[in-house]
């Protein structure tokens, strides 16, 4: 059991506070950044996620263990995020142009100046492919998830996502070459 499911089922069963206080503490950011690949807006992404979170606080769902914990939370946030959709009735178009940068970590200006470059190009990349195409990708490289995992979170089969997950490599491949991205060398 992961560090978040017990956090949970400790807020869930026993009312300690503190569990929910882990969770949101731990998985905020990356269900942030999650969220905006699918409604393209950081702001609407920080709302949505704390949407999820008063979801969690209030309702108290049940996890039914058939997936890890973080699964389980992104597969309710994006949820969410379809209801938001579909009510605001948006077409596939998701913009990444509000999502933070993330900070580098790198000593050389040089080699931050080239990194940074590097996420514009990848960013600007992202936003020409398809939405589902985008999910997988975020899902899998971004968030670390199992392609079965994110099969969970998208509610495909293992074998559809492997195959979205394919075909999205291969069009963001195409894309950064299109944009003389020399992808070898990350």
């Amino acid at each position: 059991m992961d560090n978040g499911a017990s956090s949970y089922r400790r807020f869930r069963d026993d009312g300690d506070e503190s569990g929910l206080v882990e969770i949101i503490r731990d998985y905020k950011d990356g269900l942030i950044f999650f969220l905006c690949g699918i409604v393209g807006d950081i702001t609407v992404a920080e709302e949505l996620a704390e949407d999820t979170f008063v979801l969690l606080g209030t309702k108290k769902p049940k996890d039914k263990g058939k997936s890890s914990f973080k699964t389980w939370l992104y597969t309710i946030g994006r949820n969410i995020a379809v209801d938001y959709l579909r009510k605001r009735k948006r077409g596939d178009s998701v913009s990444l142009d509000s999502c933070p940068e993330l900070t580098s970590d790198e000593a050389s200006l040089e080699e931050t100046y080239l990194r940074e470059e590097q996420k514009i190009t990848l960013h600007r990349a992202m936003r020409a492919l398809k939405n589902e195409y985008r999910q997988v990708l975020w899902l899998v490289y971004f968030d670390g998830l199992s392609v079965k995992e994110a099969a969970s979170v998208m509610k495909k089969t293992v074998h559809s996502t492997e195959t979205l997950l394919y075909r999205a490599k291969k069009e963001l491949k195409k894309q950064l070459e299109s944009e003389g991205f020399d992808y070898e060398n990350i």
